[in-house]
């Protein structure tokens, strides 16, 4: 039997403003600014009782906690903090995957101390170190590591055992399950599934035709408590990107262009550096009623050659029909290969 254990920092970000600065401590606090194009990046759990949540939009945030402290981020600081704390990981565990800024799977399927010791002792060791309290999740699997370490927030320890399954988990709302997004949780409840027990109830061929084969297998696995993902030390990146909401709502195509070959060339850039290529282009478009689509090209090879990637943006952008006026815009390049195993390709000659 495996034993995986997820870490997780609490409220990262605010966690880290709370602590560098003693006069936001015990207040609902927001870190992503106060600008109304903003999104809230994370938040306390003082302002979480608001129901101030990530991702959501400055604006609402204010509606729903007017008298919130609301900060810019500090990344570097952040990221300071980050390298820190897996570094103590990596010193002390064989296999730690950091899936985020703030999390990490580690194995300790053959450690020797109980897996709730280990638990512990991260905890006392983390906020020994930089004053950070974190929550464990321990199980015999990633999904459920991963929804052991939400169980008991903020500063918490919980273990889901083999045993557990499945009544632990059916009276939970779907939401809660990793890798099931709100829009589709939204179509779920539109069918009247609402929790994993009311998910039980429905056969795999149903779930195909609802979310596709390959999705619907990863949900129904994880629901009857399967889930054989390592632990993996290493992750190759999948994607390079960058977005930006724009400080009004524009129309403006010429603005909108300006910004994207802005940061195709900031991305190539890091391509290079880090001796990868890519093959598929992805241009992301908010509108300012908050709907969004992506529109994407694949090369039929992959490339870090900047006027091929120009062209390609080119060409994508022309393709695209914008029907309102855009709030956000951003660009991705994805589907990475190795420069070391370049195929050689006529056209980058010219």
């Amino acid at each position: 039997m495996r034993c995986i254990l997820h870490f997780d920092i609490d409220a990262f970000f605010a966690s880290v403003e709370q602590l560098d600065n003693p006069e936001y401590r015990g207040k609902p606090l927001i870190v992503g600014g106060d600008s109304d194009r903003g999104v809230v990046a994370t938040c306390s759990y003082e302002a979480r009782k608001f129901g101030v949540r990530s991702a959501m939009s400055i604006v609402v945030a204010k509606k729903l906690c007017p008298n919130g402290i609301y900060v810019m981020g500090r990344m570097r600081r952040y990221q300071e903090i980050s390298k820190q704390i897996f570094s103590y990981m990596r010193t002390h565990f064989d296999h730690v995957e950091v899936v985020s800024i703030d999390e990490a799977y580690i194995d300790v399927s053959f450690e020797q101390e109980p897996p709730y010791e280990i638990a512990k002792r991260i905890k006392k060791d983390v906020h020994e170190m930089t004053g950070l309290t974190v929550s464990v999740g321990i199980s015999y699997n990633k999904f459920l590591a991963k929804l052991a370490s939400d169980w008991n927030k903020p500063d918490g320890i919980f273990e889901i055992k083999n045993g557990d399954v499945p009544n632990l988990l059916l009276p939970l709302p779907i939401i809660r399950i990793h890798g099931l997004g709100r829009k589709t949780c939204q179509k779920l409840n539109n069918i009247g599934i609402f929790t994993i027990s009311d998910l039980y109830q429905y056969p795999r061929p149903f779930l195909n035709s609802f979310l596709g084969e390959s999705y619907a297998k990863e949900i129904y696995d994880r629901i009857h408590g399967i889930d054989n993902r390592p632990v993996e030390e290493y992750h190759d990146r999948k994607s390079y990107g960058k977005e930006t909401t724009l400080e009004e709502d524009s129309e403006d195509q010429v603005l909108i262009k300006s910004i994207l070959d802005k940061y195709l060339v900031r991305i190539q850039k890091a391509l290079d550096e880090r001796s990868l290529m890519g093959k598929t282009i992805t241009i992301k478009v908010k509108y300012h009623d908050f709907e969004q689509f992506t529109k994407s090209y694949s090369l039929d090879y992959h490339t870090n050659n900047l006027k091929i990637l120009q062209e390609t943006l080119d060409s994508v952008f022309e393709s695209l029909v914008l029907e309102k006026a855009v709030r956000l815009i951003g660009l991705t390049i994805s589907n990475l290969e190795d420069q070391d195993y370049k195929q050689f390709n006529l056209l980058e000659l010219f």
